[in-house]
């Protein structure tokens, strides 16, 4: 059965509100300092969208780079690492545009090592050899599901389930309402649970 969880939400630091006056004041070094406790899960969050160390760095190189842009506009009223990944994923749309991401196939045995830790689906250390091959298969095909998503889609899958659990924090990283974030997540997941029967059908076909 095809399911996504929220096992990879994290605690979130409070950010420092001295730190954070600093920064949208201009002051690089409190910028620094306020994302520099991301910087590790960012990556991770980049890697498990495009599944490749290098243009993961980049993309999460231009994420802090937008955010130091505009970082007046963050008003508090989600966690600081939501609203960096909100960044994130409009970052991984525009490369989406002009590169197709890697299958998870195509990676080295590193790399693809590093892409199922980032999003948290390791299979437990104990499983035997068949079971650990069908979560990779499961794991390879939500991977592949979700990037056949819209956008708005794929979005708020990934800041629901891989990022954030609130819909309150999620509708103000994307600007918008509540009411649209549960939208698109119904949507969304009706899509992936249709995507998935397809697969099935097909599957099943002589």
């Amino acid at each position: 059965m095809l399911s996504v969880t929220s096992t990879f939400v994290e605690t979130d630091q409070a950010v420092s509100p001295d730190l954070l006056t600093r920064a949208q004041s201009g002051d690089s070094d409190a910028f620094c300092q306020l994302c520099r406790p991301h910087e590790a899960r960012l990556f991770r969050q980049a890697i498990s969208l495009c599944g490749e160390n290098s243009l993961a760095e980049d993309l999460a190189q231009d994420t802090l780079v937008e955010a130091w842009k505009c970082l007046r506009r963050y008003n508090g009223r989600c966690h600081f690492f939501t609203w960096l990944c909100a960044i994130l994923l409009n970052r991984y749309r525009n490369v989406r545009r002009q590169k197709r991401p890697v299958p998870f196939s195509a990676l080295s045995p590193g790399d693809l090592e590093s892409a199922r830790g980032a999003i948290d689906r390791l299979t437990d250390s104990d499983s035997q050899p068949d079971q650990a091959a069908q979560q990779t298969e499961r794991d390879e095909l939500l991977h592949q599901h979700i990037e056949r998503l819209p956008h708005k889609h794929r979005e708020v899958i990934h800041l629901r389930f891989f990022v954030d659990d609130s819909m309150e924090g999620i509708a103000a990283a994307l600007n918008c309402s509540v009411g649209t974030v549960k939208s698109r997540l119904f949507h969304a997941l009706e899509k992936l649970r249709a995507i998935h029967a397809k697969q099935n059908e097909n599957e099943e076909e002589p």
